[in-house]
């Protein structure tokens, strides 16, 4: 049983000027993305700057959300890390606050080896109960899941059941597709690539674009599972602009600028992630207008 079909925000962690972190707006970014048709809540992700929470604050934000969508709709907590112990630490601590996922990064700097991949992975996943769906992000953690390895976990481990794919390679994508065989949920990490990866059989996307433009990725989405990929290409290329625009500097950025114009108040960023650049942020702002945010 997949942990959700559809559109899954990797919501950002909103900060008050003073680095806390802001869970009255919290509360509103969730809301609004309920509001919005949004399938499922990620907390702690990329997007949700986890790499400068303290253990505490992580798990603080993660409970707090459970508490906010109160069973509305799925919560997947990011408890991945490049210690295996912290990993399954912070996994056996959500799996208390309530999450009806995980979502595990593979492990970053340390450059495991494939056979060191599916250790760590599969350690983790038998400390808990949960679901877990696997995150592939090579270009920020230096180390790339291959699809064997992918296949592997899920087919030997029965709560591995997925991946957020967002290696960028459709080619890595569609053998991983291939072999497979439908035993691994696949996830778009990308949001200019949700049609595409849903082509190949994918259930959705883990979106950065859903924290902005929710309704809108929700319709991607929904389009395609309902058999009108026309209408769901179209909405897709409309979305490109903003997208790119999305990912003009490092993610969350220029999402957290993007939701600050809008006046949902996301805050600043935790260094060493400084304030969007001028010159991207008028680009972004031009964008925003056009697609009709602002």
């Amino acid at each position: 049983m997949s942990i959700f079909k559809g559109a899954g925000v990797a919501i950002v962690t909103p900060m008050k000027e003073n680095g806390e972190v802001n869970y009255e707006s919290m509360a509103k970014l969730v809301d609004f993305q309920i509001e919005n048709g949004t399938d499922a809540i990620i907390v702690c992700g990329t997007t949700g700057e986890s790499s400068t929470l303290t253990h505490e604050e992580h798990l603080d934000v993660i409970g707090e959300c459970v508490k906010m969508v109160a069973g509305r709709i799925p919560v997947i907590a990011g408890t991945g890390s490049n210690c295996t112990d912290t990993a399954v630490y912070l996994s056996t601590e959500a799996q208390k606050l309530g999450v009806d996922g995980l979502l595990l990064v593979s492990p970053y700097y340390n450059k495991a080896t494939q056979n060191g991949l599916y250790k760590h992975f599969r350690t983790v996943a038998e400390s808990v109960r949960l679901p877990i769906l696997l995150y592939n992000v090579p270009s920020r953690t230096g180390c790339n899941i291959l699809p064997e390895t992918v296949v592997r976990l899920c087919r030997d481990v029965e709560n591995i059941v997925g991946v957020k794919e967002a290696s960028g390679n459709i080619s890595q994508i569609a053998h991983l597709a291939a072999i497979a065989g439908g035993c691994v949920d696949i996830y778009s990490g990308n949001d200019d690539q949700i049609v595409p990866i849903m082509a190949l059989g994918g259930l959705g996307v883990i979106s950065v674009l859903s924290n902005v433009a929710p309704r809108q990725t929700h319709e991607i989405c929904r389009k395609f599972l309902d058999g009108d990929v026309a209408g769901s290409r179209k909405l897709q290329l409309e979305a490109m602009d903003l997208c790119n625009a999305l990912f003009s500097e490092v993610n969350p950025i220029p999402v957290k600028k993007a939701l600050n114009l809008m006046g949902m108040n996301a805050g600043t960023l935790r260094m060493p992630l400084t304030e969007m650049e001028d010159a991207n942020a008028a680009k972004l702002e031009k964008v925003m207008k056009e697609y009709g945010l602002l």
